[in-house]
């Protein structure tokens, strides 16, 4: 808890009776390595906030499922269209390493929004922090290559990279696994 706490310090000014609010509804979940965290057709019911873990965004698909997205630790994760509309995700969450998350329910949060002075700013944050993470990933398949997208991913996360399998590497930027083995052979 200690991490979203410094997380928010550095964002905006909180009260200690609003972080008492806060805090307060705060639940701490912890997963091992490979556990979904929503399937396809379940209601995200969580915004959360990853202490530690690395977890990965993709639609199901019979054959090989795409991946279109990553979390890692410092992070807010949720399936956030569902969990605003609260109706069924068409897609899922899944964890890639041990992960422990702080996570608020829907309802707890409204209440915290209509309860503090800071909750409205901190529920703009998380959200504007998710929509940024979109728009960027939308825009790099627009504008740049393959490889500048591995390229970007590598600069962005090294270490966490080692602990991501290739096969979601590679459909996260959009090629084959054979793709991206040719894209590090080149870069190497």
């Amino acid at each position: 808890m200690i991490e979203i706490k410094k997380y928010f310090q550095k964002q905006v000014d909180i009260s200690e009776k609003d972080w008492t609010t806060f805090s307060s509804k705060l639940i701490k979940r912890e997963f091992p390595k490979k556990t979904n965290l929503l399937k396809v057709g379940q209601t995200e019911n969580y915004l959360s906030f990853i202490e530690t873990g690395i977890i990965r965004f993709y639609i199901p698909k019979e054959t090989e499922d795409f991946t279109f997205g990553f979390a890692f630790e410092a992070n807010f994760i949720s399936a956030y269209d569902s969990f605003i509309t609260q109706e069924p995700s068409s897609y899922e969450l899944e964890t890639l390493s041990n992960t422990i998350l702080w996570s608020l329910t829907y309802q707890d949060l409204q209440q915290i929004y209509s309860q503090t002075q800071i909750g409205n700013k901190i529920g703009r944050l998380a959200s504007e922090e998710l929509f940024l993470k979109k728009s960027k990933r939308e825009l790099s398949l627009l504008n740049q290559s393959a490889e500048q997208r591995y390229l970007n991913l590598f600069t962005e996360q090294p270490h966490l990279l080692q602990f991501i399998p290739l096969k979601y590497i590679a459909s996260y930027i959009g090629i084959t696994p054979q793709a991206l083995s040719r894209i590090r052979k080149r870069i190497s």
